[in-house]
Formats: structure tokens, C-alpha cells, sequence
């Protein structure tokens, strides 16, 4: 069954319909360029979107895909809240990791070009809010600039800032000792001197006579 998709570019965002069955997933990870057919334009320079016919696109040039599949999610998976810069985009939804799971520790490096995300909204850097909501979106992990998560994520988007959102622990403050060194000139008058010690006698060593 064909899959309506949308392909958002450094340049525009294509849309149209990749005929082939299976997963949007698949076709992003087969190795080979995602071939759109019935696609329109719509560039971000705000030109009037215009008809393409086919368009081919490599999947290094595919910053996020969507498509209207909503079924091909991990079962019994945990999600986090997960906001990522991709090249014009900001991305923000929840991206799925298997209970237990600790980034610190895990051997197992995530495979593929993409990396999936459920209830999405996709926007311009300049837009503060608001954008496209999606049911899912695949994002290609390699350009990805920055992350913002409660997990440090580095092996999953390689090259990408992260911001971690976790909270932090209670920060405790102890009381700080008084610096004995006054910070102002006293007002009361100087001692006195101490007396001189009287000096000590001298002993005569003229002998008698």
C-alpha cells in the first residue's frame, strides 16, 4: 500500500507518496534513495509550493520523514520527552527506549540512519512555538545538532549537543564561617603599648684587685 510522506529538506519540505508496501522505515533504510511520486514543493524561502512530479532524495538529504502509518511502535517501551534541532528544524515528541534501560552502560549501539519518535510537532528554529503535529516521525540521527532529554544520548545522535533536562539533585548549603579579617577600619581607639622590659644587668668581668 503506498505511503503518503513528507520529507523535510535543508531546502523545503517535499510532499507525496512513496509506492511501495511496507514500512515508511524500510524504505529510508533499504540503502538506496526514497523515490516520491505526486510531490509538491513547498520551499522555505515562503515561494508558492509548486507540483514536482517524482523527486529522488538520498537519505543523507533527508533531515525528518513522516508518514501516516501510526502502528510500527515498540511494545512495552518507556518514552521520554525529547526536543532535537535538525539542521532548520525543531523537533519535539518521545522517543521509546525497553525498561531498564541505562545509556551509560548499554552495549548495544542503536543501527541505522533513523531514529523514530511518536506524537511530534515539527517546526522553524525562528518559530518559539507551535508547528506541525504528527503521529510519528523518523529523524535521521546523523544530522541532528543539538538534544535536549532526561538521558545523555550522544551514542544515538553522534556529533549533536546535548542538554540534559533531568532534575537535579537537591542542592545543599552550609552555613560559611565568618573571615576573621574586619572589612572596615575600627573605630575604637589603638591599645597602648606594651611596657618595655627592663634590660638585663650586665656582668663585670674587671678583676679585683
Amino acid at each position: 500500500m503506498p505511503i503518503r510522506t513528507e520529507v523535510y529538506t535543508a531546502g523545503g519540505i517535499a510532499i507525496g507518496v512513496v509506492a511501495r508496501t511496507g514500512h515508511l522505515r524500510d524504505a529510508l533504510e533499504s540503502g538506496g534513495t526514497l523515490l516520491l511520486e505526486q510531490t509538491t514543493w513547498h520551499a522555505l524561502d515562503n515561494a508558492p509550493p509548486h507540483p514536482t512530479g517524482e523527486l529522488i532524495l538520498p537519505p543523507d538529504d533527508i533531515h525528518i520523514a513522516t508518514g501516516d502509518e501510526v502502528d510500527d511502535f515498540p511494545v512495552h517501551a518507556q518514552w521520554h520527552d525529547i526536543i532535537l534541532e535538525v539542521g532548520p528544524y525543531r523537533v519535539r515528541g518521545q522517543m521509546p527506549t525497553m525498561p531498564g534501560f541505562d545509556p551509560g552502560r548499554a552495549l548495544a549501539r542503536p543501527t541505522g540512519e533513523f531514529v523514530q519518535l511518536r506524537d511530534v510537532t515539527i517546526g522553524l528554529l525562528d518559530e518559539a512555538e507551535g508547528g506541525l503535529a504528527r503521529a510519528m516521525a523518523l529523524v535521521n540521527r546523523y544530522v541532528v545538532d543539538r538534544v535536549e532529554a532526561d538521558m545523555m544520548l550522544g551514542f544515538f545522535f553522534p556529533g549533536a549537543v546535548m542538554v540534559s533536562t533531568k532534575p537535579e539533585e537537591p542542592v545543599v548549603v552550609t552555613s560559611v564561617p565568618a573571615d576573621p579579617t574586619p572589612t572596615s577600619p575600627s573605630t575604637s581607639p589603638p591599645a597602648p603599648p606594651a611596657p618595655l622590659a627592663p634590660p638585663a644587668p650586665t656582668l663585670d668581668t674587671t678583676p679585683a684587685t
